[in-house]
């Protein structure tokens, strides 16, 4: 009797504890309260299933919903060390120029962390009314540099297993468009 009721204990835990965690991850993304922050995870994520790749790399952004230029933090774990990234707009439809936009580029340090941060002029709100994801959303993207024609705002190569990809889509207002 107590070997199935250790047993019907053990699965409820399993249960809960699978809920609290999607529940967890679903409020990872998206508005900090009735602020002008929002935060953004971005993942490494297997381009066959697009789930997230356990132990893989990592990024958080923080950004504002709103004002004249895109004020943004971001921090990505477990890159590729010395590799020059880019954080990208990734406007639907290949090769995502529609229009996209750069955001800023940097180095990854020997311990495979990057930093980015500023205050981009995007001239648009995100997404663009041309973006094949409009009105639900903009895709955020952290590809390699080398992978990214900044000046036309378009992949120019896809290794996806490099980059993040993100959690969900965000909007932002640019106030002075």
């Amino acid at each position: 009797m107590k070997t199935k009721t250790i047993a019907f204990l053990v699965i409820a835990a399993v249960v809960v504890s699978t809920a609290v965690v999607g529940i967890a991850m679903a409020a990872k993304d998206g508005q900090a309260g009735k602020s002008n922050v929002a935060h953004l995870y971005l993942y490494e994520k297997n381009d066959t299933t697009w789930e997230i790749v356990e132990d893989g790399a990592w990024g958080k952004m923080k950004y504002n919903l709103a004002g004249p230029t895109f004020d943004f933090v971001f921090n990505g774990h477990e890159l590729e060390p010395n590799t020059d990234y880019s954080l990208i707009y990734y406007a639907d439809i290949w090769p995502g120029n529609n229009p996209g936009a750069l955001i800023a580029s940097g180095t990854s340090n020997a311990g495979g962390n990057i930093h980015l941060a500023g205050s981009p002029d995007l001239g648009m709100n995100l997404p663009d009314s041309d973006d094949a994801n409009y009105p639900h959303g903009a895709k955020i993207w952290l590809v390699l540099s080398d992978d990214y024609d900044g000046t036309n705002t378009k992949m120019i190569a896809w290794n996806s297993a490099e980059y993040l990809f993100e959690y969900d889509l965000i909007t932002y207002d640019d106030t002075d468009v």
